[in-house]
């Protein structure tokens, strides 16, 4: 009984120290490139924030598919489960979900935006530079560059934003700006307007394994900042690769077929 009582006190301390480390962004034994920690790779989130960043139960699809499509229940990836909407844009975000099967972006093929793309049910990829950052995304070839270099403001709105980033310790911290108005969080209506700012962080927790955290803000939509965060784990098989998800010709038919010749 001594022995554990001894013990008990030491594993607390180790695991304390070991969240203190994590929390100050200096990531041990990780891979490095001129000294940062290297996220090149091929990583993907595992979970169900891409139905709804939101807890949610298991959903039926359309009803002419039978359990096709319907969307599994989450446990949620918002801090607090609370997205603190204003009164107008909480009704907005109601009918969003209400007619989500034709009004989602993701269904006209929209660049998914950010943070929504980090956690669409597909991989993506990190290519790491000194003074630029590559991030691709198989859904709609969208890409996006973090500037790592002085690139002042953006020269326009764009779906997948603007971002710069910053090493803060062993953590990439992205400042990302310049949205349009057209991208959802998720298949349940979450929504921004053209006001969004995300603020990104990519904390190396292992080699195959990376804490992410997107902080949300949007004065026009919300009363207050909110986060989200997960997991994104790196894809192990050993011919691990994206594969292009051109999704123009899928929606062609929701888009533009109301304009076929009768």
């Amino acid at each position: 009984m001594r022995r554990n009582v001894v013990l008990i006190p030491l594993v607390i301390a180790i695991v304390g120290a070991s969240a203190a480390l994590c929390l100050a962004g200096q990531a041990r034994d990780v891979p490095r490139i001129q000294g940062r920690p290297n996220l090149s790779g091929i990583w993907q989130a595992m979970n169900e924030a891409n139905w709804d960043i939101q807890a949610h139960e298991a959903r039926p699809g359309p009803p002419q598919f039978g359990a096709l499509f319907s969307e599994p229940a989450g446990v949620g990836v918002v801090d607090g489960n609370e997205i603190p909407y204003q009164p107008w844009a909480l009704e907005k975000k109601q009918q969003n979900f209400a007619n989500r099967w034709t009004e989602d972006p993701e269904a006209k093929c929209y660049m998914p935006g950010v943070p929504r793309a980090t956690y669409m049910p597909f991989p993506f990829q990190i290519i790491q530079g000194t003074e630029k950052i590559v991030i691709a995304y198989p859904f709609a070839s969208a890409s996006r560059l973090i500037h790592m270099d002085e690139v002042g403001e953006s020269p326009s709105d764009t779906w997948m934003g603007w971002s710069r980033g910053k090493w803060d310790g062993d953590r990439l911290v992205v400042n990302v700006t310049s949205f349009v108005d057209q991208t959802w969080f998720d298949r349940a209506g979450n929504f921004h307007s053209d006001a969004l700012h995300v603020i990104e962080r990519y904390t190396l927790v292992d080699p195959n394994l990376m804490a992410y955290e997107a902080t949300i803000e949007d004065p026009k939509v919300f009363t207050r900042p909110w986060k989200m965060s997960m997991p994104l784990y790196r894809r192990q098989e050993q011919n691990a690769q994206l594969l292009e998800f051109k999704c123009v010709p899928f929606s062609e038919e929701l888009l533009y077929g109301h304009l076929r010749r009768k």
